[in-house]
């Protein structure tokens, strides 16, 4: 199955130079740097994200990525200079994926290090690998900590075997706790990311989920609704008729069992499907994209966005590599918002969080609509009276829908 298709966009330049528009208020940003490692030894079935399971792609493999990604490094230095851009140093580097951890430690620290070298890292940031919890050991894990790694996001989704089994992942959810164990010993943070609503599963298997990740302690939880994405085998199966499709009501009930669960052993929601158990240990990655910061995406498929002017990387690993090789932009495409679009995107964006968005954001006449948000218990009536809008829990079931409302 190949990756889902690139957005629709204008022809990104082949030097990768951006307007002088971005520079504007550089300084009052924050900048961020996701690093895409395409990579996995097995594709779930309910994936679309840009990853290849093959050890090489046309000459292009797992040892090659880590020069191609530094390349695109040094050209992003090379641009955001000559675009007029102050210097500023990243408050948050993540590398995702695809598996990261497939790389080996060294890749990855080293990687890292160009990161630091670059750009510099800023003191505190976060700074975070993902893994599965069968794609890393615990000697690995203290060779990241080492090297500067912060935390570690395991992609655990389910603690039931006939879940996981639904979504084609591979590892044993009785090697989670041990893995848990050996990244706190090497001094990382642990985050857990789940996914709920799987065809099959039910209300009291997903609570079992949370159950057993939260005896787990984890610093962060992420927990996600399922998509069923076009084109995936997940969606080929459903569409025959071998699973069923996902309820909405069941997601929202499960829902409520998360922010219940969660919340009883500690945790704050800061953004709809993330929790934490303290404000330091929230992910500047993930308030970096609903925040509508600067963050520049390495590797192929990855995203950027840059004062206003997002763009997308070509998907192929042989084709980026190819660009970057050259000393071209690997950008495929791109996309300069106007003021109108950066000020619904700040709605729609900035609504899931916990501290919600100002009044003054939301569109002209909506007003009564506001008010009857407030009545129906989908916002915080005394938020409002301070001049924010932010969801109440039953809110956060229907974001999508007060979010365009609110635009």
């Amino acid at each position: 199955m190949s990756p889902s298709p690139l957005p629709d966009g204008d022809i990104a330049p082949r030097d990768g130079l951006l307007p002088p528009s971005v520079a504007r208020g550089a300084q009052q940003r924050a900048f961020g740097l996701y690093i895409h490692v395409p990579f996995c030894a097995h594709r779930c079935g309910y994936c679309d994200f840009n990853t290849y399971t093959a050890e090489e792609h046309r000459g292009v493999s797992r040892d090659s990525y880590p020069d191609h990604a530094t390349a695109e490094m040094v050209l992003a230095a090379r641009v955001m200079k000559e675009t007029g851009i102050a210097p500023r140093k990243l408050n948050t580097v993540f590398f995702g994926g695809g598996t990261p951890t497939l790389l080996g430690p060294k890749p990855l620290v080293e990687l890292l290090q160009q990161a630091r070298d670059t750009w510099g890292v800023a003191e505190g940031a976060d700074v975070t690998v993902e893994a599965n919890p069968d794609s890393v050991t615990g000697e690995e894990l203290q060779a990241l900590a080492d090297g500067g790694f912060t935390r570690v996001s395991f992609g655990v989704q389910s603690a039931n075997t006939s879940v996981l089994a639904v979504l084609d992942r591979t590892h044993d959810p009785e090697v989670v706790p041990l893995r848990v164990k050996e990244a706190r010993d090497a001094g990382l943070a642990v985050s857990l990311d789940l996914i709920y609503g799987s065809p099959g599963e039910t209300l009291e298997m997903w609570e079992e989920t949370l159950s057993f990740a939260v005896a787990l302690e984890p610093d962060h939880l992420s927990a996600y609704a399922l998509i069923v994405e076009p084109g995936t085998a997940l969606a080929r199966r459903i569409s025959r008729g071998e699973l069923a499709s996902p309820d909405d009501d069941t997601h929202a009930d499960m829902y409520l069992a998360t922010e219940s669960l969660l919340s009883a052993a500690g945790y704050g929601w800061y953004e709809i499907s993330n929790w934490a158990r303290s404000r330091e240990q929230e992910s500047q990655h993930n308030r970096s994209y609903w925040n509508s910061s600067d963050w520049w995406g390495v590797g192929p498929g990855a995203h950027s966005h840059v004062g206003g002017v997002r763009w997308w990387n070509v998907k192929h690993p042989a084709a980026y590599a190819d660009r970057v090789g050259a000393g071209a932009s690997p950008a495929h495409s791109r996309e300069i918002l106007t003021a109108h679009d950066q000020a619904v995107e700040k709605v729609l964006l900035g609504i899931r969080m916990r501290e919600g968005i100002s009044q003054d954001d939301v569109a002209e006449g909506t007003s009564e609509f506001i008010a009857q948000a407030i009545g129906t218990g989908l916002l915080e009536g005394k938020a409002a009276l301070a001049g924010r809008l932010v969801l109440t829990l039953q809110g956060r079931l229907v974001a999508d829908y007060l979010a365009r409302e609110l635009t």
